[in-house]
């Protein structure tokens, strides 16, 4: 069993749901990624989504932008990141990684080195924004083929068709990106998210977690209410941001944030 399928399971068995918080590995430096993770780990977060920086991030708002420029200036490439990852599971062999990324750094590596790599590194699962499930074959026999799980997005906008063609093809969990735009933006209508988490639903056995436009413990809760996990990103960029001269106080402005997530959606 995965250990994303393994947490799941554990935390919806007991009553509880996911919390996925997200950072840019190397941002603000490369050396503040597997300290934040383990410390976001204690404040309550169940599955660590670390993006792969990246030039041209189309599904990003400008906080996410800056972070992975902050990250691309301090030298961090997909290969660092994965090395981020085995370190932090040199002492953490239990929380999940999910990867979060672009195609082309890992279409350039080459889609079985990346999973070879990937799983040697403690890797679970695998996010990228920008390739279709409809051309995503080699894309998921390779990661299978190495239990890496895909994950796919699901829009405000996917119909039936494509809805059934992305639970067949994912793993892990279904992402829900519950406001039309990119990351950090749109007003968030829970009611909206409930409809569509109890659509994808019909379709899949699979979790459904959801992210964009979460920025608070309210906005935690509520969607919590309706889906199995709840992703938070842009709210935990702005906060490593403001404090990025200050590994300290990036660490307890981050863990402020979890821990307010964590008791709202409990």
């Amino acid at each position: 069993m995965s250990r994303i399928k393994q947490r799941f399971e554990q935390r919806l068995a007991a009553g509880k749901k996911v919390l996925i918080p997200y950072i840019t590995a190397g941002d603000p430096k490369p050396e503040t990624t597997v300290p934040l993770m383990h410390a976001m780990v204690e404040a309550g977060a169940d599955i660590i989504e670390l993006g792969v920086p990246f030039s041209d991030p189309m599904a990003e708002g400008p906080v996410i932008q800056k972070a992975m420029e902050r990250a691309l200036e301090s030298g961090t490439s997909l290969t660092d990141v994965l090395d981020r990852v085995a370190e932090f599971r040199q002492t953490d062999m239990e929380t999940p990684v999910v990867v979060m990324g672009y195609l082309n750094p890992i279409e350039v590596m080459g889609y079985r080195e990346f999973a070879d790599k990937a799983t040697a590194a403690g890797v679970d699962g695998v996010l990228t924004v920008d390739i279709p499930p409809e051309e995503a074959e080699d894309y998921i026999s390779a990661f299978k083929n190495k239990d890496l799980d895909p994950i796919f997005l699901v829009a405000p906008t996917t119909n039936d068709e494509r809805m059934k063609l992305i639970s067949s093809a994912g793993g892990g969990f279904v992402y829900y990106v519950s406001v039309k735009g990119v990351t950090g933006a749109g007003h968030l209508n829970t009611d909206e998210v409930s409809d569509k988490v109890e659509q994808i639903k019909s379709f899949t056995d699979l979790p459904v977690g959801v992210g964009f436009g979460i920025k608070d413990g309210d906005s935690a809760r509520r969607v919590a209410n309706v889906a199995d996990a709840v992703v938070v990103g842009s709210a935990i960029v702005q906060r490593i941001e403001a404090n990025a001269s200050d590994s300290g106080k990036i660490t307890l402005a981050v863990c402020e944030l979890i821990k307010e997530l964590r008791t709202a959606i409990d």
